[in-house]
């Protein structure tokens, strides 16, 4: 077999390799990026119309991510958003929008802990996906409710307090666990984690029907 073909074979073996290896790598990465950003990867998709565009911009929100200082809260500041929230769920029943509007700035004030930039909303649904996309829909909705709140009908601003609730669940006790674990580890024993997450999780979840 003549030399030049060995070469030209050599070449072409090592053109598929590389073909199929950057097909893999891209299927895995997509796989990645479904785990874990959810019906988000499909809302960022359908936005893009371009499946490579959307996951390079959803890479880039996990790489702005690795840089942001996201912090748990402390048992005591989870303690105290809890009776915040249970305040402007107790005025909702006379005030329902100006309590959805306080309900708004309390989740941002909230993220502000966690160490989430506020500086814009667009901002921060693209931070939040990274960690909360399963309750990134609820606050898209609230959201838009919150911004017509003086023409909503009162359902309607009942439905974006729920909304608005499970979200700000979602961030008060996203990291709870983190907190305890260290809490544990400087004092040399262990308690029972998922029992402490439990408690924990349970000081929002107060039965509430909007004020019905």
């Amino acid at each position: 077999m003549p030399t030049w073909l060995i070469v030209v074979i050599v070449v072409v073996a090592i053109a598929v390799l590389g073909a199929v290896i950057w097909l893999v790598t891209q299927e895995m990465q997509r796989k990645r990026l479904q785990q874990r950003f959810g019906p988000e990867y499909d809302r960022a998709v359908e936005e893009s119309d371009n499946p490579r565009a959307a996951q390079r911009e959803l890479a880039e929100r996990e790489r702005r991510h690795k840089e942001l200082d996201i912090r748990p809260l402390s048992a005591s500041a989870r303690e105290r958003y809890a009776r915040e929230w249970a305040q402007v769920q107790e005025k909702f029943v006379d005030q329902p929008s100006a309590a959805v509007a306080e309900a708004d700035h309390l989740l941002v004030a909230l993220m502000a802990e966690r160490g989430y930039p506020t500086e814009g909303y667009e901002q921060q649904l693209s931070d939040l996906s990274v960690r909360h996309a399963k309750t990134l829909e609820h606050y898209r909705a609230a959201h838009t409710t919150q911004q017509k709140r003086d023409g909503a009908s009162t359902e309607d601003l009942r439905d974006a307090m729920v909304r608005y609730r499970t979200v700000f669940e979602d961030l008060l006790t996203d990291g709870a666990g983190e907190e305890h674990h260290d809490h544990d580890r400087r004092n040399g024993h262990r308690h029972d984690t998922e029992q402490h997450e439990h408690q924990a999780s349970a000081q929002p979840r107060t039965e509430w029907n909007g004020g019905r």
